[in-house]
């Protein structure tokens, strides 16, 4: 597969019209159809069902629409990071979850980019697994995982931050008086969770035999969107401190568990891999906020 192609492909599984497509892209309608029919007999598959005004996209389709989205951004990113000359300059892709952890490393994102303003920044949000996978595949330049994951086959630095777990609550809510919650606390009470934690099993050993008392309303992954549940019906959010507004003016509040349950943050980068100027300068600078040597 040609990156040019791919590029047809992504402008017409984005505008679902070859016509529109062909006119974004600046050629025939004709040539962009045909290159798209050899795609399909390249791959032996159907990629579009073909309807009277609109395409659709088969499940392979979708399939190649995210993987041809990394690779032409990994195309791009490389082109970026290859054009450089005495000034450091090129593209850094980070993936990440919500963590205090995420800080230090705009600290450091920060101080580069004020050195070297010609550096792009792309930051995207996810968990633990996708960011994985995406730092496999050589989208993400780094990730930044919570929790304990088996790390041998990454590079990896540590931070000395760590997430705590909690419960975010109304301000008025009795809980609120608590100064830790504990699991007889949460007894019959709507809670939300993050999705990873329950995939993970996060609180079956901290919660124990009481797990069948737990009434879990549902979860979540961005925490922004959970907040606004509540505000409206007054359920608890078990979440990472410091990721919420918990000021007075917020009316909510956020009370650390008890027995305490914590998470450690890692930034991981792939092993045996050349790392551009920009990924190089990153790890160099943030190992000096840790006062590690190489």
């Amino acid at each position: 597969m040609e990156l040019r192609v791919l590029r047809y492909f992504l402008a017409v599984a984005q505008t679902r019209n070859i016509t529109y497509a062909a006119q974004q892209l600046l050629i025939s309608q004709p040539a962009l159809s045909k290159q798209l029919s050899d795609l399909e007999n390249e791959l032996g598959t159907t990629l579009f069902i073909r309807g009277h005004r609109q395409l659709t996209l088969t499940s392979a389709g979708e399939y190649l629409q995210a993987r041809a989205t990394e690779m032409i951004d990994l195309a791009n990113k490389t082109t970026a990071n290859i054009k450089v000359d005495q000034v450091i300059s090129g593209e850094l892709t980070i993936g990440a979850g919500e963590s205090i952890g995420m800080q230090r490393v705009m600290n450091v994102i920060s101080n580069i980019t004020q050195d070297y303003p010609n550096i792009k920044i792309h930051i995207r949000s996810g968990n633990a697994m996708e960011t994985e996978e995406q730092l496999s595949n050589g989208v993400l330049d780094f990730a930044v995982i919570m929790g304990k994951r088996p790390l041998e086959q990454y590079h990896y630095l540590q931070l000395p931050e760590c997430d705590t777990w909690g419960a975010v609550i109304q301000n008025t809510d009795v809980l609120a008086k608590h100064a830790e919650i504990t699991p007889h606390d949460l007894i019959n009470r709507p809670l939300l969770l993050s999705e990873q934690a329950v995939k993970d099993q996060r609180f079956q050993n901290w919660w124990g035999n009481l797990g069948e008392k737990m009434q879990v309303l549902g979860t979540f992954t961005l925490v922004f969107n959970a907040e606004l549940l509540v505000k409206s019906n007054g359920s608890a959010m078990i979440t990472f401190d410091h990721l919420l507004d918990t000021s007075d003016q917020s009316n909510l509040t956020f009370r650390p568990l008890a027995p305490q349950l914590t998470e450690p943050i890692t930034i991981i980068w792939k092993k045996n891999t050349v790392q551009s100027k920009v990924a190089q300068l990153f790890i160099d600078r943030l190992r000096a906020t840790l006062n590690l040597n190489d």
